[in-house]
């Protein structure tokens, strides 16, 4: 048996370096949007009268960017990465990563400009028109091929947990989204789609509840399996656990759309389904938090110093907190005083800030020195700067909407003795006010760590290497 050492695997890491950057880029452009649609609400002249700057239009572009220009691009920057290292080997087919990278850079950019000119589907979290629809479809097969391509060619029998999930999100995005954009062409900006009334809201919840669960979830639970071990220097604390987690996880989470439509027209049968697969998912969601926390088993100190490890683990502290609530709010009569309230809104940003936006920065912070050969980040006071402003911006922007949310629900079911409405709209609306300020100076408060975070990353990008090979990190 030959005693020769196995030739170091050619990674590519330049779509992982694009996609990186892109990552911050479009983090600090839709926040941005994000904080000034929240001005918007307390301050409802900053619209100017110009119509591609009222909320309606600029709130999908908000939602849009954080989650699939912020967030898409973290999770294609991550999972090139990881499905490299842990399958040993480079990605398959670089050129087509490459269309990858400039194919979504290009939706994105489709996407600012159309949602604000009102050309729209009008489907939550699936506002872009047909065109669109069939450019996202390509660039996530080719997405799909390179990643998938890649596990084939491994050089190691196992295919590591973090690789499942990423898998898992890739897969069923790609069924979501092209069975839900199913739509008839009117025209090159306008069409209808092929479901009508409680069927077309059915399959517009299902996706988007999974586009929360597979997209904003599943992903990031691989971008966790990966960092998390990585800084900590330990191993994932329960590799069983892990596996139960990724099968409990996707086999539930399919079916809990319909907790979006309660007390509405679709049968009620499918409503209490929805919320007993939600209140299920509780079990897997806390099981995957708990596994990743207790990594850090042994290696507890490591908070004291790192903010990388911090952001990760307030992240899932976060990711525990929201995946509590969103079950809850899930049973109908708790529903019945949420729906439709600013505490909706808060569940939302506790998931979206809190789990989404600091797994995702505290992912890049690590991947960063490891791209571009640096033992650390330029300024890691910076870093850990940027951990409290995220942290309190996300306290500061959940807790008044959770009370603003609380609020509106009582106050809209608060009846007089003879069956009146006891408040008016305008009364409940005026009772808010203070809290969408409080909401707003939380948005200037996170956004302003991602400038810090754009500073950082461009001076460590540009710094002396500290040796020659880039991603010196041990596989």
């Amino acid at each position: 048996m030959s005693n020769t050492p196995a030739a170091t695997p050619q990674y590519d890491y330049g779509v992982v370096k694009q996609f990186s950057v892109m990552t911050v880029v479009w983090g600090i452009v839709g926040m941005a949007v994000g904080v000034f649609i929240a001005a918007q609400l307390a301050f409802p002249a900053l619209n100017f009268d110009l119509p591609w700057l009222t909320y309606s239009r600029l709130r999908p572009l908000h939602t849009n960017a954080v989650i699939f220009a912020f967030g898409g691009c973290a999770l294609m920057a991550t999972s090139f990465y990881v499905v490299q290292r842990t399958c040993q080997t480079g990605l398959f087919a670089p050129g087509l990563a490459k269309f990858v990278f400039w194919g979504w850079q290009l939706v994105i950019v489709l996407a600012a400009v159309t949602l604000p000119l009102g050309i729209s589907s009008a489907k939550e979290y699936a506002e872009l028109e047909w065109p669109i629809d069939i450019l996202i479809a390509v660039v996530w097969v080719a997405y799909a091929v390179v990643f998938f391509g890649t596990i084939t060619k491994r050089t190691t029998s196992h295919i590591y947990v973090a690789n499942w999930f990423y898998g898992a999100f890739i897969i069923t995005v790609a069924l979501l989204h092209i069975v839900n954009s199913m739509a008839i062409p009117v025209t090159l900006t306008k069409s209808y789609s092929v479901y009508a009334g409680a069927m077309d809201a059915m399959i517009q919840w299902w996706y988007g509840h999974n586009a929360v669960g597979f997209f904003l979830t599943a992903g990031f639970l691989g971008m966790m399996y990966y960092f998390v071990p990585k800084q900590a220097g330990r191993p994932v604390y329960s590799y069983r656990l892990s596996i139960v987690h990724f099968w409990a996880l996707i086999s539930i989470y399919m079916w809990a759309g319909p907790h979006h439509l309660h007390y509405t027209a679709l049968p009620d049968w499918a409503q209490s389904i929805g919320m007993v697969f939600s209140l299920v998912l509780l079990a897997p969601s806390w099981g995957g938090m708990i596994n990743g926390i207790m990594t850090l088993s042994g290696a507890w100190e490591k908070l004291r110093d790192d903010p990388v490890i911090r952001f990760l683990i307030v992240a899932l502290s976060f990711y525990g907190m929201s995946t509590f609530e969103g079950p809850m709010m899930s049973i109908k009569t708790v529903n019945a005083l949420s729906h439709y309230t600013d505490w909706t809104i808060g569940h939302v940003h506790s998931g979206a800030l809190g789990w989404v936006a600091m797994i995702s920065i505290g992912s890049i912070y690590a991947l960063i020195p490891w791209l571009y050969g640096k033992k650390e980040m330029h300024n890691v006071g910076l870093v850990n700067t940027h951990f409290w402003l995220a942290t309190i911006g996300t306290v500061l922007y959940i807790a008044s909407m959770w009370v603003a949310g609380i609020s509106q629900g009582l106050m809209w079911r608060a009846v007089n003795d003879d069956g009146t409405l006891t408040y008016t709209f305008v009364e409940a609306l005026k009772a808010t006010y203070p809290y969408y300020v409080v909401r707003m100076i939380g948005g200037l408060v996170f956004l302003s760590g991602m400038f810090l975070m754009a500073y950082n990353v461009f001076k460590t990008m540009n710094s002396p290497a500290a040796s020659g090979n880039t991603a010196a990190q041990p596989a």
